[in-house]
């Protein structure tokens, strides 16, 4: 249910029978084919690639040599501003998510269409009401579980007919009727502490961890079948990767999350590797105090947040997990400068080396300059040369 924003009338998902695969579907549909001439930002010479977007991710984590890195930003906020929408659309509106992803992957020259949004989709369908905010990520009103650990007053998600959940859904499918095998197509789950919080409330979840480690255990494995369900749906509906982010797991003492958290995760992954998916891991916030235990997840890529050491991780971590991250999206992307933002891509390749995928530790924040952006998809030959376009074609940057 959608519930009024503050200071402003209510914001409410459109209903697909408004316009079930009407005109302004088709019209949608024909800004996204057009999108790649009327809004790109050039960043290599005409004929450079010689791989698609999905191509050239795959050849990564395959372990093939690859004409340059992928590209693998985060992007919500700054997407739908990008199109001229706002959040509140982009979360509830999976045809405005598609269109935001699409015109920024096309124009900023990216490898990868996200279906992410907030964290509340599984939430929503267990219950909790969540309001749609014009310039913010939407809110769940009151977590289902807030006073009681009684986990029969929770719906039972359904991703085919909760609503947050299919409209995600219908994101990937509609990613994967346009761009199969031109971009990788990334679902999104949350992780088994991540929604354990969402639906307890953080505070009263982190007590749980210590108080009654039992009742947090079963929540959690209640959240990792659903999650598993959820990312299986995404699977067949198109998608080939599927986040899972679980930011709350950075708070949590190494032993506590190698005893109650990993295995549950590890669950997951293997749960989407058994459906033939890629695995990307997000855990916002400095994890180098998991990364001993994570060595065993079996994620295919690790996204890293700024505050970790990519030296650690590469060290820590299995050669063949693909490291993606970690520039701070403010301060090193937003309020940085294009060639400083070529320089530390450049940088930080060159001091873990392959497998590496170019992102920033999180997602870009709204109000990005777009020549940053695009800076940051510059493309990074294997060995640490950047491109970036000019009028006579591509100027390589070495530092």
């Amino acid at each position: 249910m959608a519930r009024a924003a503050p200071g402003g009338g209510a914001i409410a998902p459109p209903r697909d029978s408004e316009d079930p695969f009407g005109a302004q579907a088709a019209r949608r549909e024909s800004r996204l084919r057009r999108s790649a001439v009327a809004r790109s930002i050039p960043l290599v010479p005409a004929g450079a690639p010689t791989l698609t977007g999905y191509e050239r991710y795959m050849a990564v984590l395959e372990g093939r040599p690859v004409d340059f890195l992928p590209r693998l930003p985060i992007l919500m906020g700054f997407a739908a501003q990008f199109i001229g929408s706002d959040y509140a659309a982009f979360a509830s509106d999976w045809r405005v998510l598609v269109e935001a992803n699409v015109r920024c992957a096309e124009a900023f020259g990216f490898d990868q269409l996200s279906a992410i949004s907030d964290p509340y989709r599984e939430t929503q369908g267990f219950g909790a009401e969540i309001e749609y905010v014009k310039d913010g990520v939407p809110r769940c009103l009151r977590p289902p579980l807030e006073d009681t650990k009684d986990l029969t007053v929770l719906k039972k998600p359904d991703p085919r007919r909760s609503p947050r959940m299919l409209d995600r859904v219908r994101a990937i499918e509609e990613y994967a009727r346009l761009f199969r095998g031109k971009y990788s197509i990334m679902g999104w789950i949350e992780g088994p502490a991540a929604e354990a919080a969402d639906l307890r409330g953080v505070t009263t979840f982190l007590f749980d961890l210590m108080d009654d480690p039992e009742f947090a255990s079963r929540l959690m494995e209640l959240c990792t079948e659903v999650g598993i369900g959820f990312a299986w749906s995404q699977l067949e509906a198109g998608a080939d990767t599927i986040g899972i982010g679980d930011a709350i797991a950075s708070q949590l003492p190494p032993g506590l999350y190698a005893e109650r958290v990993l295995p549950l995760e590890r669950r997951m992954v293997e749960a989407i590797h058994s459906r033939g998916g890629r695995v990307r891991l997000h855990i916002c916030g400095n994890i180098t105090h998991l990364l001993p235990h994570m060595s065993s997840l079996g994620a295919d890529i690790v996204d890293l947040d700024w505050q970790v050491d990519m030296r650690e991780a590469r060290r820590v971590l299995p050669p063949s997990t693909a490291l993606c991250g970690n520039l701070d999206p403010v301060s090193a992307v937003k309020d940085s400068t294009p060639d400083e933002i070529r320089r530390r891509v450049v940088e930080t390749y060159r001091s873990i080396g392959d497998p590496y995928m170019v992102g920033a530790g999180c997602e870009i924040p709204m109000g990005t300059p777009h020549e940053n952006l695009s800076a940051l998809c510059a493309e990074v030959a294997q060995g640490g040369t950047a491109r970036r376009a000019g009028a006579a074609g591509a100027e390589e940057v070495q530092r």
